[in-house]
């Protein structure tokens, strides 16, 4: 219940942590997840609220941990009762942990709201009956605000639109609300509200939404944007007030809206020379933007170093599958494109995506091992990630596998392995389940290894060879600067797979795999 006799109320926001082994987990602790500060940060600005973030995977300033795991969440309600709790499901592979938190919650009568990607469908049901009081559907600044709002007020909550709760004991769904477009009256997200955090890449966005059409994302619809003056002050903001120098833009695709984008990238490059300062910045870009000069000139400007790019698979069938109107051969080309203008290339792979109905095609794991490491060759990617396919809840790819009766039982293999890293579906034959997880574990091995930690003492001892680069120091520090920016960064990455590694060994998801495989034959 809430008690209405307070003068001030908290809210608590709460991203949950990710399972135990978990190959983010060396970049959870330097950034957090920008959607819940949005949220927050329109709370913040109610009156008689104060409002608070733990981000779970980012506790390093002197964060209360539980021994289990996550942060102590005894002790903050100790130190700092909460009324309502927000929960944070963007991530699917959170999700148990975020019901686990959900309950402790619930038990002391504190009121529980849940929201993002993973609550579609029959997943509303599943939180509603797991100590969630209500869900909130799709963007969530003007439904948290009002829903707090009801709670004071004691108005009628079916007036809100974009929740779910249970009335009757039977789901009830308020009107859909309709997609945010003016985000200008919006305050700007407020990054010092997450608790404990010792962030070091700091997230920004501008654009919500993609006009892609992939199979496997839940991001669909029209791309809305904020104004660029809107995202400069963000990162002007953190600039001047946190020190910050690296950035990470949220938006789905970097570029979407060209002219403003490129009107972006030169009003943050006069910016940089206005306060003389360089910053860095990653963003998230599609493959065919390698053809825009223009754009690509101004993003260098800058200071956009990173590029990630979703290149997914090397293989035309799977291509075919996902709905990417591409082929290998023109991919490794526009990659390195992106190369000769200097970008650091962060690729991203899905290995073992399923075929569809009617296609013929059958392939080894060892054909697929050879294309992924031919093609990472040739196109100069600089980092990689490879994972798995998952079929996420309100996706087209869950539809089409659940439809064939492919999809592994969620009591034997759980939300928590939804992370790309673990097969929770039958593969296309001839590959098994066991097969596509040594695959991918294949390809980052041969990626990241060991022998780049003498590859890092090698450039150490040749960077005084600069000296012959007075003439032209920029070109000269390029030349050092990646290759020993990515042996360091491979080593890292060893070091990461090898933990991974290790933890996967001591559990038991092997088991778990082939009790679900047995439950899926009968």
């Amino acid at each position: 219940m809430f008690d209405l006799s307070k003068k001030r109320y908290r809210f608590r926001v709460i991203i949950p942590s990710y399972p135990a082994f978990n190959i983010y987990s060396s970049l959870a602790d330097k950034t957090t997840a920008l959607g819940p500060v949005c949220i927050a940060s329109v709370v913040n600005e109610m009156e008689g609220w104060d409002v608070e973030i733990i981000d779970e995977n980012n506790l390093r300033l002197y964060g209360p941990r539980s021994d289990l795991g996550g942060a102590d969440h005894d002790f903050l309600q100790q130190a700092r009762p909460a009324d309502v709790v927000g929960l944070y499901g963007g991530l699917t592979s959170t999700i148990p942990r975020l019901y686990e938190i959900a309950r402790f919650y619930k038990e002391k009568g504190i009121i529980t709201i849940a929201g993002g990607q993973h609550f579609s469908g029959d997943n509303i049901a599943e939180a509603l009956s797991s100590s969630v009081d209500y869900v909130v559907i799709g963007e969530g600044e003007e439904t948290v605000k009002e829903l707090l709002g009801a709670f004071r007020s004691k108005r009628e909550i079916s007036q809100v639109e974009g929740i779910a709760f249970l009335k009757d004991g039977q789901v009830f769904l308020t009107p859909q609300r309709a997609p945010m477009v003016d985000f200008e009256k919006l305050p700007l997200p407020n990054l010092s509200l997450v608790r404990y955090a010792r962030i070091k890449i700091y997230p920004v966005g501008r654009i919500r939404g993609c006009g892609m059409d992939c199979e496997f994302c839940t991001v669909k619809g029209r791309p809305r944007a904020a104004s660029a003056e809107r995202l400069l002050e963000s990162i002007s903001f953190l600039a001047e007030t946190n020190d910050a120098r690296h950035f990470f833009i949220v938006d789905d695709l970097f570029g979407q809206q060209r002219e403003e984008t490129i009107r972006f990238c030169n009003m943050l490059k006069d910016y940089q020379v206005s306060i003389n300062r360089r910053l860095d910045l990653t963003v998230q870009i599609r493959l065919d933007k390698a053809k825009d000069h223009e754009l690509l000139f101004a993003m260098r400007q800058a200071g956009i170093n990173t590029i990630a790019i979703g290149f997914e698979s090397p293989i035309e069938e799977e291509l075919a599958a996902m709905k990417k109107q591409i082929r290998p051969q023109d991919m490794a080309e526009l990659a390195r494109v992106f190369h000769k203008f200097g970008f650091l290339v962060h690729g991203m792979f899905i290995f073992g995506y399923p075929s569809k109905e009617g296609m013929d095609f059958k392939m080894k794991a060892k054909e697929r091992i050879r294309r992924f490491r031919k093609f990472i060759i040739k196109a100069k990617i600089d980092t990689l990630q490879v994972l798995l396919p998952v079929p996420l809840p309100g996706t087209e790819l869950r539809d089409r596998l659940e439809s064939q009766g492919r999809i592994y039982s969620i009591e034997d293999v759980g939300w928590e392995y939804y992370d790309g890293n673990f097969p929770v579906f039958e593969p296309d034959e001839p590959m098994t389940a066991e097969e596509l997880q040594v695959s991918i574990r294949k390809i980052m091995g041969k990626f990241y290894q060991f022998k780049y930690m003498f590859m890092l003492a090698y450039h150490i001892f040749s960077f005084p060879a600069l000296v012959f680069f007075l003439h032209n120091i920029k070109t000269g520090w390029r030349q050092w600067y990646r290759p020993w920016r990515n042996s360091l960064t491979r080593f890292g990455g060893w070091i990461v797979v090898k933990g991974w590694t290790t933890e996967f060994k001591k559990s038991n998801f092997l088991q778990k795999l082939r009790k679900a495989q047995e439950r899926l034959k009968k």
